[in-house]
């Protein structure tokens, strides 16, 4: 999948959000006070699955979250699962 999607930080729902033929990819997440980010939650709808767009959707937030300088608190499962695969990813892990 090399289409490039434009990654949307849906403030008010507390989530990041691809939006693709009809669909949202999203990933949930909280900022606290000290500027720690807790991704929590992704969901990519089952019409996309399959097609790599989870992972897209977890780099373009990790690349958003390192130019904010937060620190990450990875706690879904597929997000901790992809920076175990990427390592590089690990210095902005809290």
């Amino acid at each position: 999948m090399n289409e490039q999607l434009k990654l949307i930080d849906n403030k008010e729902a507390g989530r990041y959000e691809f939006h693709i033929e009809g669909y949202i990819p999203l990933i949930d997440y909280r900022i606290s006070d000290d500027g720690d980010i807790y991704l929590i939650h992704t969901e990519v709808p089952l019409a996309l699955e399959g097609r790599g767009i989870g992972s897209q959707l977890v780099k373009e937030v990790l690349t958003d979250v390192k130019s904010r300088g937060l620190r990450l608190i990875p706690l879904c499962p597929f997000v901790a699962g992809y920076i175990k695969k990427h390592p590089e990813w690990r210095k902005i892990v809290s």
